[in-house]
């Protein structure tokens, strides 16, 4: 379908735009809004088959709260497309995820319609409780709060924090549980089953609330009253259903299940529901992808696909033989191989199998890897339990998701010196994600930890070898990051060699500059060498540089800095991470407590938020590319 065709969508520049429309419309916009997702994302990759799946819960929200003035927080950003092309963005959707162009998430630096930053799970119901409770203490009675939070997210720990507080605390929150049976990879646990299995009658709920309403409109249900009756109500209906229901046990009203995609029955009881007092939680059931064949029949595949041809659902992929593989499935390949080897190794994983190829394992060895659900801090404690009777686990978490781990890492597993290996994907810059995204902090961060040994690989084969490595007897807490996306080898298997711990290696000899690098973009130091020593500049020609790939930041090579600090008079660190805290600052501190006094030159990511971009767009805008690297050696 041509845009030009979209009859009632070309119509809707905001959401105000959308409430002039009858409720007999809202099927065919919510149609013309999935075709919209589809088409424009076919050739702009994003998250798609998220959005697909709340566009009626969407399209009802911003048609029946005033919104910006009424907040809707959305839980895990990636379903907010709809959301961002209904409030004034359609027109430039085609830059979402695109340099310069629309964040990847929602932000409230971007839109008054974005409440809050939801990059990550878990933090709707916590925001939008705090913005409810700022409406009362305001006293802005005509403004609504609602938080909008899926099934996977709901497994987070800070969902049930801000459950119990939403418990206790005078509040009108509407929370909207989005109940697909899904995350990106199939939910897992309790709480998925719980939901799977949870009926309240809607007869039941129906009457209710209209006698709710019949009493206080007649004074006679006064706050403590209404209280009491939900206690009294909440007892009887779980004494004769033998069910408790988790949310009214925590005296959150319950509502449904509903079908979250019948737009005219949402519309109907969130109008209902809209001045309605105390916490209340509607619970409604989707299907991630829903209208959109393909995406509802893999539903992993088409979270992010790609580009793809949106009429016949062909996936346009790179099916290049000589390409390098990705990160994230040598790790997947190798963790396998090892668990053959070492009947210790367990795998653990937040929610993520597919996305940081422990699905390989996982396939074969069902009984040894384990999905704990959106829930780092718990997958890191749960690892950590299991270290301490013996077992062996290799604790998978991307970069920016282990930032919600730091307690459980210092406490629960280096305060122990417990064997677990923690491996970061999608360290450093991620990409399209952006802020949000980027491991940027992982290693600042980790430094100061005692107990502690921290590496990252240059390439796939030093990725397998620093895997071998962390699995042999007492070598405690073990971090291991790597990048998202391709590595630089064609044949990534090699054999497996133990590293000494706290050693690095020196590519290239030397006389002018030293260069120190860490991980992965060693290897854009490797290139930015070949390139001077091509480049027919004499200026750059004539610099000697020496390469040192420092493979740990912690314990970091003492034997190669003081190498460095008699040998050059300036050095240079590379790092894909916060400059303040890593691998620079380590050498500084190091040459500082020796005596030594270099120029030192740090090249990593600045002290502010990246947004997002390419890989290639963002390493040159922060002074990580071949160009930037090779100013930095001869300047």
């Amino acid at each position: 379908m041509d845009k030009n065709e979209f009859t009632l969508l070309n119509k809707i520049q905001s959401p105000e735009d959308l409430r002039k429309l009858s409720v007999d419309e809202l099927p065919l916009v919510c149609k013309e809004l999935r075709q919209d997702i589809v088409e424009e994302l076919s050739v702009n990759p994003g998250h798609l088959a998220s959005s697909l799946g709340v566009a009626e819960i969407t399209v009802a929200l911003h048609y029946v709260y005033d919104t910006p003035d009424d907040r809707i927080v959305w839980d895990v950003g990636h379903q907010a497309y709809g959301h961002k092309i209904l409030t004034g963005r359609r027109e430039q959707f085609c830059t979402n995820r695109k340099l310069g162009g629309l964040k990847p998430f929602p932000s409230p630096t971007e839109s008054e319609y974005d409440t809050f930053a939801c990059g990550h799970a878990s933090n709707s119901v916590s925001a939008a409780l705090g913005m409810a409770v700022a409406a009362k203490l305001e006293h802005n009675n005509k403004r609504h709060v609602v938080a909008v939070i899926g099934d996977g997210a709901m497994s987070g720990g800070l969902a049930f924090e801000g459950l119990n507080n939403v418990s206790s605390s005078p509040n009108d929150l509407l929370i909207i549980l989005n109940d697909n049976n899904m995350s990106i990879d199939r939910s897992v646990g309790g709480m998925k089953q719980y939901l799977i299995g949870l009926s309240t009658n809607e007869t039941y709920n129906a009457i209710r609330f209209k006698a709710a309403r019949w009493l206080h409109g007649r004074g006679m249900l006064s706050e403590d009253r209404r209280k009491g009756l939900i206690r009294l109500t909440n007892a009887m209906k779980s004494a004769i259903s033998h069910q408790q229901n988790v949310f009214e046990g925590m005296n959150i009203r319950y509502f449904g299940p509903f079908d979250g995609h019948d737009i005219k029955e949402l519309v109907r009881i969130l109008r209902q529901m809209k001045d309605m007092k105390g916490p209340k939680l509607l619970h409604l059931h989707t299907q991630k992808g829903h209208g959109y064949a393909p995406a509802e029949k893999d539903v992993t595949t088409w979270h992010a696909p790609g580009k793809f041809n949106p009429d016949t659902g062909e996936r346009l992929v790179d099916n290049d033989p000589n390409k390098p593989q990705k990160y994230q499935d040598v790790f997947g390949h190798t963790l396998l191989e090892l668990a053959k080897q070492n009947p210790k190794i367990v795998g653990v994983t937040p929610a993520m199998p597919s996305g940081c190829s422990m699905n390989i394992m996982m396939k074969e060895m069902p009984d040894r890897t384990f999905d704990v659900g959106i829930a780092e801090g718990h997958a890191v404690t749960f690892s950590g339990g299991m270290a301490k009777d013996g077992l062996l686990p290799f604790c998978n978490i991307y970069s920016a998701f282990a930032q919600r781990a730091f307690d459980n890492i210092i406490h629960d597993v280096a305060l122990l010196n417990l064997n677990v290996v923690l491996c970061f994907d999608r360290a450093g810059l991620v990409g399209e994600d952006g802020a949000t995204h980027h491991g940027a902090f992982d290693l600042a961060a980790l430094r100061p930890i005692p107990n502690l040994t921290i590496s990252s690989p240059m390439d796939e084969h030093e990725l397998r070898r620093l895997m071998y490595t962390a699995q042999l007897p007492d070598k405690g807490p073990f971090v291991i990051r790597y990048p998202r996306g391709g590595g630089v080898l064609q044949d990534w298997r090699c054999p497996f060699e133990e590293i000494a711990v706290g050693t690095g290696r020196k590519l290239k000899d030397g006389s002018d500059v030293a260069v120190l690098s860490i991980g992965p973009i060693g290897n854009n130091v490797t290139e930015a060498i070949k390139r001077m020593q091509a480049s027919g500049d004499k200026s750059q020609e004539s610099v000697s540089v020496a390469h040192y790939d420092m493979r740990f930041l912690k314990p970091i090579d003492e034997q190669i800095l003081e190498e460095v600090g008699k040998k050059f008079r300036r050095i240079v660190t590379v790092e894909n991470g916060t400059k303040k805290g890593g691998l620079g600052s380590a050498v500084l501190e190091w040459m500082n407590d020796h005596g030594y006094h270099p120029e030192v030159i740090r090249l990593g990511l600045p002290d502010e938020f990246v947004e997002h971009g390419k890989v290639s767009e963002l390493q040159k805008i922060v002074g990580l590319d071949e160009e930037s690297i090779i100013k930095a050696i001869v300047s």
